[in-house]
């Protein structure tokens, strides 16, 4: 079933590495709110009818928001939508936000599932990143949430960063098995054009991640994920079972949402939009009754390399029937030809239909995907 992601552009401070849209001034907060109630009352059509099984409220920092404006714009979503009374609702926060009273204020509303920012327990890494919170704060918010009564915690994690060390980074990783949450997403540190951390890179007053470590802690972590029963179900994300995050399966899947607010994207099966990524021009053209976005039609092809991109991160991989019904017998015959390299070279494996990356395949993800891809050519 179809999902809606809402983006909340605001932020307390600029994180080095974040290349996100957000604004760190608050001021047209209840502007964008009223805009985006607007927009979701222009856009109850974009998914056809169907039940919502999953939002998720994302950015920037959702976790700016007061109970009454989330519920505000929950009740908008309500009364255009019919949510499944299952749905799966995400709120992404951040550490120094959750609070025991802000908690019992979100216990009260439909979110059911948090995503806490921790990016790491170590202060060095969370100074060098520029984060608002602390290493005893990060603990300590989880703690609160699961006494609040929250029983579905995600985390994220990053590794690959200047100065940790793979002892480090086990540490990192112990800290949160002991919390005893129920999914963590870990990224490997990039460097993202547009970022203070691309200046400080360029400038030579940060060195750059080196790939090696972060190949290595990208090992370290799926063992010890392993020993400590999460399933990595996706490249960057590990869950118990039961707790795999159903929002972000479906964009793996190629399932369609609805994306909200500056800067988010929209996909209905055959054609992507994305709203402008700029908070006044987002407010100003909603308000004038014609959202300022881009659309992008697939091609066949397209939404072929998409899938691939997307399925072969996942522990489900690309299936070949699928491709065979989906997109025709020729696009499966190339995927499967140009698989036969990776698969000698023990990067990829061949399960029936299922095409899976093996562990030494999932370092090279990307390049594999790129050459699984069919090339689209277009008339001059």
């Amino acid at each position: 079933m179809p999902g809606i992601y809402i983006h909340i552009p605001f932020c307390k401070q600029a994180c080095h590495y974040c290349d996100f849209h957000f604004s760190t001034s608050l001021n047209n907060k209840q502007a964008f709110i009223l805009a985006l109630k607007k927009e979701i009352s222009m856009r109850k059509d974009y998914l056809g009818g169907s039940e919502i099984d999953t939002i998720y409220f994302g950015g920037g920092t959702p976790s700016l928001l007061n109970g009454s404006e989330l519920m505000e714009i929950y009740s908008s979503l309500k009364e255009h939508f019919r949510i499944s009374s299952t749905a799966e609702i995400t709120l992404e926060a951040n550490p120094d936000d959750l609070l025991p009273e802000r908690l019992s204020e979100l216990r009260q509303s439909p979110v059911n599932r948090l995503s806490i920012g921790i990016q790491s327990f170590r202060e060095e890494d969370l100074r060098w990143m520029n984060r608002a919170h602390t290493s005893e704060e990060a603990e300590r918010c989880v703690k609160q949430a699961q006494d609040a009564g929250f029983t579905n915690i995600t985390i994220d994690l990053i590794y690959g960063i200047p100065g940790l060390g793979d002892e480090d980074w086990r540490k990192n990783l112990q800290k949160a098995f002991a919390l005893d949450i129920q999914h963590i997403s870990a990224y490997s540190l990039t460097v993202e054009a547009r970022t203070a951390l691309a200046k400080f890179v360029k400038e030579g007053s940060s060195p750059a991640p080196d790939d090696e470590r972060s190949a290595e802690q990208f090992r370290i972590m799926k063992e010890e994920m392993r020993w400590h029963d999460f399933v990595q179900y996706e490249i960057s994300n590990f869950g118990k079972q039961g707790f795999f995050s159903r929002h972000n399966s479906s964009y793996w899947k190629g399932e369609p949402y609805l994306g909200l607010g500056p800067s988010a994207h929209s996909y209905n099966t055959v054609s992507r939009q994305w709203n402008k990524s700029n908070n006044n021009v987002y407010i100003r053209s909603v308000e004038a009754g014609k959202p300022e976005m881009e659309i992008e039609v697939l091609h066949l092809i397209q939404q072929y390399n998409e899938y691939v991109m997307t399925g072969l991160r996942t522990m489900w991989g690309c299936d070949l029937a699928w491709i065979r019904e989906r997109f025709g017998p020729e696009l499966a015959a190339h995927c499967l030809e140009e698989s036969e390299f990776y698969i000698q070279k023990g990067l990829l494996v061949q399960r029936e239909e299922k095409l899976l990356l093996t562990e030494e395949g999932m370092l090279f993800a990307d390049r594999i995907a790129s050459d699984l891809f069919q090339e689209l050519i277009t008339e001059k």
